[in-house]
């Protein structure tokens, strides 16, 4: 990376096209061969910024350590981690909610049997287990990675802990929310060191993003 060049995450999937509409309406150019190819990394037009395309539960990561400067990243991820970054701004795109949801055919076992305990799968498991400690529940937290909802449908259990945008998934799958544990949107972060070593160029992004933010609400 060229001294004084900011290096900005991008994350992979739901939040990246819209994560290129933001950059690029600051007037940051050259972006395209992210949104042509296949390529994980391109510098803009004027080489003031490099981005990277990562897997978004790796982003904090870059970010905390300094591999990249600033990055997009939901905030049901930073929750998850508990990262040590600077989080300046709600980007105000890619919301959803991170829920609790059970089989629908098994609210009429728990009312006539109950549960003392039960197994969640969930992708977050220390959201869900902070979440279920605080609600005084046992629970036995299996860690998936993918395809949640078929969890409690293949007997593995009880409860499953996932991001929801609409809620058709859930439904389709034979699912039904019980409880919301948090609301998230996409947001920025920054590395601590970077916001002190490159306090100008850094400040002027975040301004320019914090612009482009508050025109597309106004």
């Amino acid at each position: 990376m060229r001294q004084g060049q900011i290096a900005i995450a991008l994350p992979k999937g739901r939040l990246f096209s819209e994560s290129i509409k933001l950059f690029e309406a600051t007037g940051i150019h050259g972006l395209e061969g992210l949104t042509e190819s296949r390529r994980l990394l391109c510098e803009d037009s004027t080489g003031a910024y490099r981005f990277l395309v990562l897997r978004p539960a790796d982003i904090p990561t870059y970010v905390e350590y300094g591999a990249t400067d600033l990055g997009v990243v939901g905030k049901d991820i930073l929750l998850e981690q508990e990262r040590d970054v600077y989080e300046p701004l709600d980007l105000k795109f890619g919301a959803c909610r991170l829920v609790v949801a059970r089989p629908k055919n098994l609210q009429d076992r728990e009312g006539s049997v109950g549960f003392s305990s039960f197994r969640v799968a969930t992708k977050y498991p220390n959201l869900a287990e902070r979440y279920f400690t605080e609600q005084g529940v046992q629970v036995e937290i299996i860690r998936l990675s993918g395809s949640i909802e078929l969890a409690p449908l293949a007997g593995l259990c009880e409860r499953i802990v996932d991001l929801v945008d609409t809620g058709r998934t859930l439904q389709e799958n034979g699912l039904e929310e019980v409880e919301g544990i948090a609301s998230a949107t996409a947001r920025l972060i920054v590395n601590r060191a970077a916001l002190k070593t490159k306090y100008r160029q850094v400040r002027e992004l975040i301004d320019r993003l914090t612009a482009v933010v508050q025109g597309e609400r106004a």
